[in-house]
């Protein structure tokens, strides 16, 4: 098999949960144990750091790496979903994965692990770890694909985890309440490993504090050390922070929720000193002021093209839309438009209330089964006072919002990760 169909050979094979959702899904980690067995326990072999969360956790995975890379250290980064080409789930020191050793991985090990049945997500998470053994990393940041206590990723013992925060999210798996869902991402909280949680509420802290005390998991609380002071911007649309360990540093992730962010990410970095990680002042500048770069990070508040400006970004619940609305209104333009999709497990309702009524919307589908179909999501929307024509595909929307809109006008296309990548991968192609 060549690279294209190995790639579909693990789609169908392996449930994609982007493209199908619940019944890509498998509770439990029985197969994650057979497969870690199989390849001789490869997560052992390197220093791990364990990254959960409902928004927030892919920025702060990459930018993690980037400091780590930037300190000199070997590092993997797994991460999901992927906007354009899967070996962006697996890298070392920003560089994908090769397509020679994903289609020897299938080739050499589909006799033992097809009758097992996997998920795509444990097949992933077994070559990342696989990957990352054979090519000795010094120390590999781990996202968390979906929860956390049965997530395939949570046989690691790492070096340190960070839960960023807990809002309404795959409520139909992890539970449908804030504590629930805490619970659920409290597993990957270790015995002796410092944990660090980025944002609480009432409902989700006793649950940390909780489960970090019955483990004796040393817990720190990031909106309590406030090493974040303040957070500014410069003529180029790029964070500047005051914190309490460095003066103007430079952040090159834009949205508002990048701050929160920062906020979780000093602390970790304290953590990580804390535990024997050597990196300087300068490391730490460079993997917040490079991150993109370094790691390959795509789709965050990401500038695609100005006069009209347009802008994407993946958020896709309710959580992560407050932050662009909020974004939004910050922004200096003519006329606003809204390119937006959704998939149809979402809080699509909670969405939708948030968003302003003035824009002009371009309602659109992804190109994966799990997408809400732009005529629903039209209907839905008109509920909320929000008016706008629905278009087939991601392109033919953005198309339609560029036809309209002028020079001084300001494009966003979200809604979905899978919305951002389709116009990565149809309209913006590098």
């Amino acid at each position: 098999m060549n690279y294209q169909e190995t790639l579909t050979y693990l789609y169908t094979s392996a449930p994609l949960f982007q493209q199908v959702g619940k019944d890509a899904y498998k509770e439990g980690l029985e197969n994650t144990y057979a497969l870690d067995e199989y390849f001789d326990h490869p997560h052992q072999k390197f220093h791990t750091i364990h990254v959960a969360g409902t928004n927030g956790k892919g920025s702060c995975s990459h930018t993690l790496a980037a400091i780590l890379q930037s300190a000199g250290y070997r590092v993997g980064l797994y991460t999901s979903p992927h906007l354009v080409d899967f070996r962006e789930r697996i890298r070392i020191n920003g560089i994908p994965v090769p397509q020679e050793f994903v289609i020897d991985f299938v080739e050499k090990h589909r006799a033992f692990f097809e009758p097992l049945h996997p998920s795509f997500f444990e097949l992933t998470t077994a070559m990342a770890f696989l990957y990352f053994a054979q090519q000795q990393v010094d120390v590999a940041v781990i996202e968390v694909g979906l929860g956390g206590r049965l997530d395939c990723t949570n046989i690691i013992q790492p070096d340190l985890c960070v839960i960023t925060n807990i809002s309404f999210d795959h409520t139909q798996f992890l539970g449908n309440t804030l504590e629930k869902i805490a619970s659920e991402k409290a597993g990957i909280i270790k015995p002796h490993t410092p944990v660090v949680i980025g944002e609480t509420t009432p409902e989700t802290k006793p649950v940390f504090l909780k489960k970090a005390i019955s483990v004796n998991a040393p817990i720190v609380f990031a909106e309590e050390e406030k090493r974040l002071r303040q957070a500014d911007w410069d003529e180029n649309g790029n964070h500047i922070y005051q914190t309490a360990d460095y003066a103007d540093l430079k952040g090159e992730l834009g949205g508002l929720c990048q701050e929160k962010n920062t906020n979780t990410l000093l602390s970790a970095i304290h953590q990580l000193r804390q535990t024997g990680y050597r990196f300087t002042e300068s490391d730490v500048r460079n993997g917040f002021a490079q991150v993109c770069e370094l790691t390959g990070l795509k789709g965050r508040w990401q500038r695609l093209a100005s006069q009209p400006t347009v802008i994407c970004d993946t958020g896709h619940n309710v959580g992560g839309i407050q932050y662009i609305v909020k974004q939004l209104s910050y922004q200096h333009y003519q006329r606003l438009h809204i390119v937006i999709g959704m998939v149809n497990d979402k809080d699509i309702n909670g969405v939708l209330t948030l968003l302003p009524t003035d824009a002009a919307y371009y309602f659109t589908q992804a190109s994966v089964k799990r997408a809400l179909p732009a005529e629903e999501m039209k209907k839905q929307a008109s509920v909320h006072g929000l008016q706008g024509n629905a278009y087939p595909t991601v392109k033919e929307a953005l198309q339609a919002a560029l036809a309209q809109a002028d020079k001084e006008d300001f494009i966003f296309v979200g809604g979905s990760s899978f919305i951002v990548a389709d116009l990565l991968t149809t309209c913006y192609t590098s």
